[in-house]
């Protein structure tokens, strides 16, 4: 009867494994929605369902706090994998930000692998007295003082390439938090901020129709896409040593069983040679991961040491949250 009992129980184990997922699976976005991390969570939830038995799969928008509020949120469900995160920089940019986190990055998460990384463009509203870098720059020097620089909130990926930018100019600008980088771009658009710093996969469609003007992306080399080909770095504009890439992660809560995060592991390498999500992602100057941060003891390697890059810029600037 022991035996018996027993093997009961191991069948109802491997049969449970093997029927993930059996309900749909939920993406949580700790942004909100229309905005470029929420971009490559649609597009990837579209290839990634293949590789979970076709199972349906939801994005969920919870916004607020830099992106701790969703995260924290995964940190917190059950883990079981129908309840993940995809993240940015944010995942490593938090721990400095806020004193008060509402999770531990290292040991709260499964961490599932790399999805892309994503050069920034430095942008500006299209009334902007400059048409290029250069210009630019003569601008920022003579209006010291009275210039507008948006971001999508602290810890956003605009905000982090935008406290970067003026520590390379040695230039102080009026920063303006949004909720979120929808209405941030809103906003330049309608020329009531004057610079914003952000994903390519954000500003690529308003830069190819006009309605903002680009300066420079953030990368080392230019970019291929049809759309930013033209834009010189920002390093080899004279702000040598400039580099910021928003990169994506994807995450489950901390005890996931192994063979979970082992078939979302396999779904996300899966999804990644999906030659439409390719062609999207590229058509946004977004680079695919295919090193070895696709496995999750890489991706947690690299995650810490964005950790040790980013901690003390951020504690240099003074800029916490509660």
């Amino acid at each position: 009867m022991k035996k018996l009992l027993t093997a009961i129980a191991i069948a109802a184990i491997a049969g449970t494994a093997s029927a993930y997922p059996d309900k749909p699976v939920t993406i949580v976005v700790p942004f909100a929605a229309g905005g470029p991390t929420d971009k490559v969570a649609r597009d990837l939830a579209e290839v990634l369902r293949k590789g979970l038995n076709n199972q349906t799969v939801i994005i969920e928008n919870v916004g607020g706090a830099g992106g701790t509020l969703g995260a924290a949120k995964v940190a917190k469900a059950s883990p079981d994998g129908h309840t993940l995160l995809l993240h940015h920089i944010g995942m490593a940019t938090s721990p400095a930000l806020y004193r008060k986190l509402p999770y531990d990055t290292a040991n709260d998460f499964e961490y599932l692998g790399m999805v892309n990384e994503v050069p920034m463009t430095l942008v500006g509203r299209s009334t902007l007295p400059a048409a290029n870098f250069a210009e630019l720059r003569k601008w920022i020097d003579a209006n010291k003082g009275k210039i507008n620089l948006a971001n999508a909130g602290l810890g956003a990926a605009s905000h982090l390439c935008g406290l970067l930018f003026q520590q390379s100019m040695g230039v102080d600008m009026t920063t303006v938090p949004y909720k979120g980088t929808a209405p941030a771009m809103t906003d330049l658009l309608g020329g009531q901020v004057d610079l914003m710093c952000d994903q390519t996969t954000n500003t690529t469609g308003q830069i190819e129709s006009g309605k903002i003007k680009a300066f420079a992306v953030t990368s080392t080399k230019r970019l291929s896409t049809p759309v930013l080909a033209k834009l010189p770095t920002l390093d080899e504009s004279g702000l040598k040593g400039f580099n910021v890439s928003i990169w994506h992660g994807l995450y489950a809560p901390k005890g996931t069983p192994k063979a979970v995060v082992d078939q979302v592991n396999a779904a996300l390498r899966n999804a990644l040679k999906d030659p439409e999500f390719i062609k999207r992602q590229e058509a946004l100057g977004a680079v695919i991961v295919t090193d070895g941060r696709l496995a999750g003891a890489e991706h947690k390697k690299f995650v810490e040491s964005e950790i040790a890059k980013w901690g003390p810029a951020i504690k240099a600037a003074g800029q916490y949250a509660d």
